[in-house]
């Protein structure tokens, strides 16, 4: 009997190679994409169901996506959907006789008695498309893998990237048609007319929300000042306001302070006690039941803390991403971004490329996963040597230029306390102790604007600021008797009772240390 040789392993291999990528249908559900398409054809609750779920590419046959297309634009039209109407708009398009003509619509109907199960059938339909595209993404990953001039990280996140939008179910299109954009603009105009207070993410300071509308979706915001200003105080207040107020998930970057740092600062502002005794642990008994009781909203807040020092705007990318598709998050922020790194391609290069390419990929980051990004920045020492007041300008955002023409919203945070200016350069030389102004310098789709805030130094956070307003007559009046003494003692307040609130008595140290303002 003759021996059989036993096949060599290169054969093996390439017998997988041919079982893999030659011997095999890709994933489809054709019998079922039949069903679906005729029970939307006799049951307009079946359109209703699935027209969400669906688009044209999910289909596996070329002639189901005709078809999907016509219904898909019968219902954009508020036109009915039935045997006739997709027939006629087939027919319309010239297409009728691509898909199989009357014959085949009528075959496809007689399939099906009715809607039931439909979104069902629908989510099967959903799921051999995701096979089909995650085959494409990996043969697409392995190309680019074998070529040697890839730069690793880069493959690495355009992977994460194209695997991003198959999780959310949001594969990008070449293109989108005007009609289609103008539906979904008015759709958003009319959901924002519906709803009552903000179209964005509230940042729980009044002024700053009314200016804005909230923090809008795919907007890069930054926020700018020069070190001890309140940066970092500033937004950790904001991520409060969202989080705990609001109930809205926010992922907060910190490159510059652990994440333990960061959460007893926000505890000290929660709680109302001063970080130095925090720090030391010595509460009285009365402190201690403040401290359990006030914490425990903070517990429940959706706020998730990363901080990984010297993180790569390619690592940020993919956390990002992790933390939008686990948790939801609707807002990411960055303190900040000086302290990061390009990584890839760009790594040990001109560091103004560098921030130039942090930039870009934040706002492309904000873009591809609709939601707001704030980071913030330092400015440079141009402010410090400039007379005068002191208020910063675009011009000393710091390294790149790159940061003011990517940003959507470019914004100052000015403490003249900070600079030993007592008062304010305005009509009424209001004092400044205890005061912000959070300047609005760029904002690509609204006004600009300088808005004062209440800076709490000790408990490290920002409130807003109470304003009394005065009736015109007694303003008339005040200007009246401007150099009487008597007049203005009896019915005008003094500046601690016009600004303050509850927490006026709360000492502030002008200068650094941790009840004072290092943030």
């Amino acid at each position: 009997m003759e021996k059989v040789q036993p096949q060599t392993s290169y054969t093996s291999r390439t017998s997988q190679v041919i079982s893999l990528e030659k011997g095999k249908l890709p994933p489809q559900a054709i019998d079922l994409e039949e069903v679906v398409l005729g029970a939307m054809m006799i049951d307009k609750k079946g359109v209703d169901e699935v027209i969400d779920i669906l688009h044209p590419d999910v289909f596996y046959k070329e002639s189901h996506q005709h078809i999907f297309e016509a219904i898909y634009k019968l219902f954009q039209n508020s036109e009915p959907v039935d045997l006739l109407t997709v027939s006629a708009q087939l027919k319309k398009e010239k297409k009728l006789d691509l898909v199989g003509g009357e014959f085949y619509l009528i075959q496809l109907t007689q399939k099906v008695a009715s809607s039931a199960h439909i979104e069902f059938h629908a989510r099967i339909i959903l799921q051999k498309y995701i096979q089909r595209t995650l085959i494409k993404i990996s043969s697409e990953i392995i190309e680019e893998a074998y070529d040697e001039g890839t730069d690793v990280f880069d493959l690495l996140d355009n992977a994460e990237a194209k695997l991003y939008e198959v999780t959310q179910g949001n594969l990008k299109r070449s293109s989108e048609t005007a009609q289609s954009l103008v539906i979904q603009a008015k759709k958003k105009i009319e959901e924002i007319a519906n709803r009552e207070g903000l179209s964005g993410i509230p940042s729980g300071f009044t002024q700053v929300d009314k200016l804005t509308s909230g923090w809008q979706p795919s907007d890069l915001i930054i926020i700018a000042a020069r070190p001890g200003m309140g940066k970092t105080a500033m937004t950790l207040s904001m991520a409060r306001n969202m989080a705990v107020n609001y109930n809205i998930p926010v992922a907060f970057f910190s490159l510059e302070m652990s994440s333990v740092q960061l959460i007893t600062r926000l505890i000290s502002s929660e709680t109302g006690l001063s970080s130095e005794k925090l720090r030391t642990g010595n509460l009285a008994k009365h402190e201690w039941e403040q401290l359990n009781v006030k914490v425990k909203d903070l517990e429940k807040a959706p706020l998730y803390i990363d901080d990984t020092p010297s993180l790569s705007i390619f690592d940020l990318r993919a956390k990002a991403r992790r933390l939008a598709s686990q948790y939801g998050v609707k807002l990411i922020m960055i303190d900040y971004l000086q302290l990061m790194t390009a990584g890839g391609s760009q790594k040990g290069g001109n560091r103004e490329q560098e921030i130039s390419t942090i930039s870009r990929n934040l706002k492309a980051l904000a873009k591809e996963l609709n939601v707001p990004v704030i980071a913030l920045s330092q400015l440079s020492r141009a402010v410090e040597t400039r007379g005068g007041s002191k208020r910063p300008l675009l011009s000393d955002l710091r390294e790149s230029g790159a940061i003011e023409q990517d940003a959507d919203i470019v914004s100052f945070i000015y403490r003249p306390e900070y600079y030993k200016i007592d008062e304010w350069d305005d009509e009424e030389r209001t004092p400044t102790a205890g005061q912000a102004e959070f300047i609005v310098a760029k904002h690509r789709n609204g006004g600009l604007d300088e808005i004062r805030l209440k800076f709490v130094g000790h408990l490290g956070r920002f409130e807003n600021l109470e304003l009394f307003d005065f009736p015109t007559e007694i303003h008339s009046r005040m200007n009246d008797a401007a150099n009487d003494d008597t007049f203005k003692t009896e019915h005008f307040p003094s500046a601690d009772e016009a600004f303050g609130s509850s927490m006026n008595d709360d000492e502030i140290t002008p200068s650094g240390g941790d009840d004072g303002i290092p943030f």
